[in-house]
């Protein structure tokens, strides 16, 4: 009778170690991306044309939407996630507070796809006139940056003037009852306040700030995974390539994804930049430049090392390199 018993729990540990196995293989062969409501992630999404690709070696694509990079990058942090795209800012805030991230690929400056908005009736005619105002910005964004380089430009510190920390929904709803004087913001969210709201851009990043839109994994997931992650940035390569061919078409099919009208859709995507690359070193130093910005106004604890959290392939040197050669 022991005999039986013993046989039945064999067999019922066996059984739970296959399912076991088995659960642990599905989330395997699971990429999850994070995407926000701008850039050429969205388009990828649509296409499903990297859900084929990927679908040949078994893996399958999981989407989530969040409202802003930082919020991305936490759900990369617990592990939700493990590819997404942000901008300059949130990366650094995310490495900051201990996410185990790697930057593998960046779009080309985008500088006027970000700005800081003031009401169409507002006084306001230049940033050196926001000293003691109250101005709203998704803390730890890539408009983060944008604010303390523009009041920089101005001659103003970053402590003369009062930041309200909201996401965009809540900024944007602020901005319209007057509870805030100025937004900082970025698209499609600032094309839909100017063509809506007809906010004035009271400077945009032109001449301040590169905003580039970044592409970051999880270090696990790109350790594991190194030709996933390379299909993922020729995929978006390809997508970026054909909007730049094709801007109305984009425009047509983006605009009911992210709830807009063609012509506020279209005004963000030609301020968008695209031709994803594999990290340079130029772009490094110009996070490192951003990170120690952070650290100098105690935005962010301690000081970053950039150079330690770039992708690199497993086969040869850093990906950033290998772009250099080409």
């Amino acid at each position: 009778m022991r005999t039986i018993t013993l046989r039945r729990s064999l067999v019922a540990l066996f059984a739970a170690a296959i399912s076991f196995g088995a659960i642990t293989q599905a989330q395997a062969e699971t990429l999850r991306i994070g995407y926000q409501k701008y850039g050429t992630l969205v388009l990828l999404k649509a296409k499903g044309s990297l859900e084929k690709r990927l679908a040949e070696q078994g893996i399958e694509v999981q989407w989530t939407e969040f409202p802003g990079g930082p919020q991305l990058l936490e759900g990369l942090n617990v592990g939700s996630i493990d590819f997404g795209t942000t901008g300059e800012a949130p990366p650094i805030f995310a490495q900051a507070a201990g996410a185990d991230l790697l930057y593998v690929a960046h779009e080309p400056p985008a500088p006027t796809s970000e700005a800081i908005l003031v009401p169409k009736d507002s006084s306001l005619k230049s940033v050196s006139e926001l000293k003691g105002k109250k101005i709203a910005l998704n803390k730890g964004s890539n408009v983060h940056y944008l604010l303390v380089r523009a009041l920089e430009d101005a001659g103003l510190k970053y402590s003369d003037i009062q930041p309200v920390y909201l996401p965009p929904a809540d900024a944007r709803a602020a901005f319209e009852r007057g509870s805030v004087d100025a937004w900082v913001i970025w698209d499609p969210f600032q094309a839909a306040a100017e063509h809506q709201l007809q906010a004035r851009t009271l400077r945009n990043g032109e001449g301040l700030v590169a905003n580039h839109q970044f592409y970051l994994a999880a270090r696990p997931y790109a350790e594991k995974h190194p030709e996933v992650v390379s299909v993922l940035v020729e995929e978006i390569r390809s997508v970026g390539g054909w909007i730049r061919q094709n801007s109305a078409e984009a425009t047509q099919q983006v605009a009911p994804l992210l709830g807009l009208v063609p012509e506020i859709t279209r005004t963000a995507v030609e301020r968008q930049a695209y031709g994803a690359q594999f990290i340079s070193p130029d772009v490094v130093e110009a996070q490192q430049q951003i990170a120690d910005t952070f650290s100098d106004l105690k935005l962010i604890p301690k000081r970053l090392t950039i150079k330690d959290v770039i992708w690199t392939r497993p086969d040869g040197p850093p990906a950033s390199a290998k772009v250099a050669q080409q």
